[in-house]
């Protein structure tokens, strides 16, 4: 078991995923490559589905298309997160339909490098996606996020969020945990203490919460914690 409380550290090799949808057990995608799960929901980018594009890494025209993009991509250096997952899926697509990361990477003129990084982004966790897409997660932040494995993603996407960290933090939260540190542990050094919300909750449903753990005698987070199992 790893420190975050994943078994193996990795998201699992097929079936439901942790996000509702299922695992391709090649790359770890929790949904299909290059297509536009996050970027097509407009209730979390605020546009029309119409602009969202997909990328079909087997069909030699839409992998053309995601040549062009991630050509764009690296040279523009767009400023807003949709555009930036856009970006994501076309050198993941390409990535697929290429084969490898180099053979993408040479079609494009571009290093390795920023077509492996780009790639691991447009494989992170779905809700991971749509925290990027809402603008809650920097771009910049999520390639770092896409460095780990298993649930340390979402555990660290999550941390960022709630707790405002800055993309200097996140790197470094991920440097410690790739390095052996436990994901508890690397937040706690940029002062994170995992696991500590402050929820709005209505009045009637308060007061259920606080008379239970009075009269069970528990914290009231453990009253919290039966309400919410954790999704393996």
């Amino acid at each position: 078991m790893t420190s975050d409380g994943d078994r193996s550290g990795r998201r699992p090799d097929g079936g439901e995923s942790i996000d509702g949808d299922t695992t391709d057990p090649e790359t770890g995608r929790q949904s299909p490559v290059g297509k536009p799960v996050v970027r097509g929901d407009s209730s979390v980018t605020g546009r029309s589905t119409e602009e969202a594009v997909a990328f079909d890494p087997d069909d030699p025209a839409d992998r053309e298309r995601a040549a062009e993009v991630v050509q764009s991509f690296a040279t523009d250096d767009p400023d807003d997160s949709v555009t930036m997952l856009r970006g994501a899926a076309a050198a993941a697509a390409l990535v697929r339909g290429e084969g490898s990361y180099r053979a993408a990477a040479d079609r494009v003129g571009v290093g390795v490098p920023f077509v492996r990084t780009w790639a691991r982004v447009h494989d992170l966790p779905r809700a991971v996606r749509r925290e990027v897409a809402a603008g809650r997660l920097a771009p910049s932040g999520a390639k770092h996020v896409a460095r780990l494995e298993g649930q340390a993603r979402l555990t660290v996407a999550f941390a960022a969020v709630d707790d405002d960290l800055g993309v200097r933090e996140v790197r470094s939260v991920v440097s410690d945990v790739t390095d052996g540190v436990s994901v508890e542990s690397a937040l706690a050094a940029v002062g994170v203490a995992l696991g500590e919300v402050t929820v709005e909750l209505p009045p009637a449903l308060y007061r259920a919460a606080r008379r239970r753990a009075v009269l069970d005698d528990r914290p009231l987070g453990a009253v919290i914690e039966t309400l919410c199992e954790p999704e393996q």
